[in-house]
């Protein structure tokens, strides 16, 4: 019965938000709730939610702090000339923008942390993508995808769990696993190429000077070619000289791959995308410190060696960051008020999901409708599966890793399934390196608190981004299952 409810509850909370019947924030506080009564245990259900507000608590803290911090970091321009460096590099090309994500968001997330991989490359690419009117949902479904790739270093989570769950060493899982992992990226990068491509289909013709705001008068425009306005019609090679506004129609909100429900970018869109994007990069800003700028680069390089030295805990690495960086760049309690208002909404926002989630997953812990299911999928596996038992981890990581957290699949599931691949003949090992194998589905999952960072700061709807992007992180996460069959790792 906690099996059938436990599947029912996650069902029906899915439902919801991809049909927008609630909001991600309501829906993770009352379906949880209404099945808790389902359940018989509607008297506990304070001690559950105080359990999980309780270890989640660490990590909204540190999301409200990098908010703070890296929302400052944009107000003073930190990010300008990366944004401007990375827009000449693509020459206004939608392809180029959309790979440029995937290869900033891998190289971002080699510092183990997702929540700070997605605010530096939405930081970087949303001006992009804003500027070239593509969709924002491409984007947060590359970076969740290529970050859940990378997400299997040793210092990011899973595969010390693992080791943990498992008594292991981190690097016997994680090193015979890089072949296939890379395998992963090169088809993520693979699909950002072709996500981009259509991309350049849909759009209209701007040139370089267009995207930057340059107004009219400036030296030289240089073309870039989007492609075609619309939808089935041959590509069009036109070009458009500075200040014409030549754009396609309907550009900001167009599907990306036949669905418009794919392409829904929030409710900032239209013009008022493009005002948001002219803030970022508006040179004349008054928030702008220019002669702070080596300073502010210094305080974020420390900030992220810190984080990956591990040398203080980061939520507190965070807190200090942002108080530095409040007080050296507004030094006026006014200006540091006005900062500070400028970014509470993208912190209400996170920190209510985060505290909300900790609703869903106390509910599904606490019930023990976790173990229940887990039980039941793993009791269901055929006897005959035995010797294959590493596959059957690997496939069964894709949908354990999204509907619950990290902690309960390597602590609870994992084990359970390593004593019966023993049984088999099958090595710890295999099991705990196909354990990583979902990952990349992982880091979408509503439980996770740094995917509505990604969404939150991209202003995209978290039921748009579900729906672009599960089809295609699972399919990534089947590419490194074949790739690791393959190479005979797992």
């Amino acid at each position: 019965m906690l099996t059938i409810l436990g599947f029912g509850m996650i069902a029906t909370f899915l439902v919801l938000i991809m049909l927008k019947k609630m909001s991600p924030m309501a829906a993770l506080v009352i379906v949880p709730a209404l099945f808790c009564v389902l359940v018989g245990k509607g008297s506990h259900l304070g001690d559950y939610v105080l359990k999980g507000i309780g270890s989640l608590a660490p990590t909204a803290a540190m999301l409200m702090f990098a908010i703070v911090y890296f929302g400052v970091m944009i107000d003073v321009g930190l990010f300008d000339p990366i944004v401007r460096g990375i827009l000449r590099f693509c020459k206004a090309d939608p392809m180029r923008v959309v790979v440029g994500t995937a290869v900033l968001a891998a190289i971002v997330s080699l510092d183990g942390d997702g929540s700070t991989t997605f605010m530096i490359t939405v930081s970087a690419m949303v001006p992009l993508y804003r500027r070239l009117k593509m969709s924002l949902v491409i984007m947060t479904g590359v970076a969740a995808m290529a970050n859940g790739v990378m997400n299997t270093l040793p210092w990011g989570g899973p595969t010390a769990r693992a080791a943990t769950a498992l008594k292991l060493d981190a690097g016997d899982i994680f090193v015979p696993m890089i072949p296939a992992l890379a395998v992963g990226l090169l088809f993520v990068i693979g699909l950002a190429y072709v996500l981009g491509l259509r991309e350049r289909k849909r759009l209209g013709v701007l040139t370089l000077e267009q995207a930057l705001g340059r107004p009219d008068g400036e030296p030289e425009p240089e073309q870039a070619l989007i492609g075609s306005a619309g939808a089935g019609d041959a590509p069009a090679r036109k070009t458009a000289p500075v200040g014409a506004g030549s754009t396609a129609s309907g550009a900001a909100t167009g599907p990306a791959d036949g669905s418009p429900a794919d392409t829904q970018a929030g409710p900032q869109t239209g013009s008022q995308e493009d005002d948001a994007s002219s803030e970022i990069l508006d040179p004349r800003r008054a928030t702008l410190r220019p002669r702070l700028y080596w300073f502010n680069a210094a305080l974020t390089v420390a900030l992220l060696t810190l984080l990956i030295l591990q040398t203080l805990p980061i939520p507190v690495l965070f807190l200090l960051g942002a108080a530095i960086a409040l007080t050296v760049n507004f030094p006026h309690m006014p200006d540091q008020k006005a900062r500070i208002a400028a970014h509470a909404e993208n912190v209400l926002n996170v920190s209510g999901m985060v505290f909300a989630a900790a609703v869903f997953t106390g509910v599904l812990t606490g019930t023990g409708m976790v173990e229940e299911m887990a039980r039941t999928v793993v009791d269901s596996v055929p006897d005959a599966m035995g010797p294959h038992m590493a596959l059957v981890t690997g496939v069964l990581s894709i949908p354990f890793t999204y509907f619950m957290s990290n902690d309960g699949f390597y602590f609870g599931i994992v084990p359970i399934l390593a004593e019966a691949g023993a049984a088999h003949g099958v090595s710890p090992l295999e099991i705990a390196r196909a354990s990583l194998v979902g990952q990349a589905l992982h880091m979408s999952s509503p439980l996770v608190p740094a995917v509505y960072v990604l969404v939150g700061m991209a202003k995209v709807e978290f039921g748009d981004h579900t729906r672009f992007t599960v089809k295609w992180a699972a399919l990534t996460s089947l590419v490194v299952l074949g790739a690791g069959l393959l190479f005979g790792i797992i």
